[in-house]
């Protein structure tokens, strides 16, 4: 049974690493949330390492500049790793070909220019479905008026013609301001049930959370498996993922499923919460309205 928390100083001396999610955790799409960066920077004000794991199709440096736009102080983190540096990876090793399908906006451009030092090169070459070997899906092309169901015939032709989909954001929605919006992990989804394939590199795959450890020894900071909290709003992405790596989780309540645990999402009823875990297998140790 999870235990409901107020606030992450309840228990954050039991931690030296807090890997947390973004979108519904930090921010809303809009703008930040004062309360969570606050309780961010207080957490590494005591000595603590913040790492922001996120979903995000896009790399490092443009998930930076957003943020910061967002209201996101640099005093809040320590670094970020996202869906995007790890899937890129998986791009220049040509796990889905060098010739690419992108689905995705504009926006997302920087996944293919803005690459990790670390990366060997690649001959990379964005063409039309026709001409592909791959898939690269960051996003609906609009997600603000596009539903998954507008791309079947596209994905059908595409898994006709055996492309493989490397999906940066294995999230299948978040919420931008007070309008919920569908990402590349539900054109995954629809994907992968018409029988084409796809392969993830974020949450809740091993991947992005062993690139996060990476980079925090590349800083000198020792992890200690016991000592990193996973901090998330996802059931199937943070709260998972934190159970697969077997570390432990704090699940906040008041993001994507907030109308399930009562009418306020800062104090979630306790009986509708458990329930509400357990009928799908999860049992992260920690809940928390929101972070704070």
């Amino acid at each position: 049974m999870t235990r409901i928390i107020q606030e992450l100083a309840e228990i954050s001396d039991r931690y030296d690493v807090l890997f947390c999610d973004l979108w519904g955790c930090v921010h809303d799409g809009v703008q930040a949330m004062p309360a969570a960066v606050a309780a961010l920077q207080a957490f590494r004000a005591k000595g603590g390492a913040v790492v922001l794991l996120t979903n995000a199709p896009r790399p490092k440096p443009s998930v930076a500049r957003q943020i910061a736009r967002l209201g996101v102080p640099e005093d809040a983190w320590d670094d970020i790793v996202t869906s995007g540096d790890a899937a890129q990876h998986g791009l220049v090793t040509g796990a889905v070909g060098r010739k690419i399908w992108h689905i995705g906006p504009s926006k997302d451009l920087t996944f293919f220019s803005e690459m990790s030092p670390d990366l060997p090169k690649a001959d990379i070459a964005l063409v039309p479905q026709a001409e592909a070997e791959g898939i690269v899906c960051t996003d609906l092309f609009e997600n603000l008026t596009e539903q998954p169901e507008d791309y079947r015939g596209r994905l059908m032709l595409a898994r006709e013609a055996g492309l493989p989909m490397l999906c940066a954001n294995p999230d299948l929605m978040v919420d931008y301001g007070d309008k919920r919006v569908w990402c590349a992990g539900a054109l995954a989804k629809l994907y992968e049930e018409i029988g084409g394939t796809a392969l993830y590199f974020g949450k809740p795959h091993p991947p992005i959370y062993d690139l996060a450890r990476r980079r925090l020894a590349a800083r000198g900071i020792e992890v200690v498996e016991d000592r990193i909290l996973c901090l998330g709003d996802g059931i199937g992405t943070d709260v998972a993922g934190a159970a697969g790596e077997g570390l432990d989780g704090l699940f906040v309540t008041g993001g994507l499923a907030a109308a399930d645990f009562g009418p306020d999402p800062e104090h979630p009823d306790p009986q509708s919460l458990n329930t509400w875990l357990a009928a799908r297998g999860a049992a992260p140790q920690w809940s928390i309205g929101r972070v704070r």
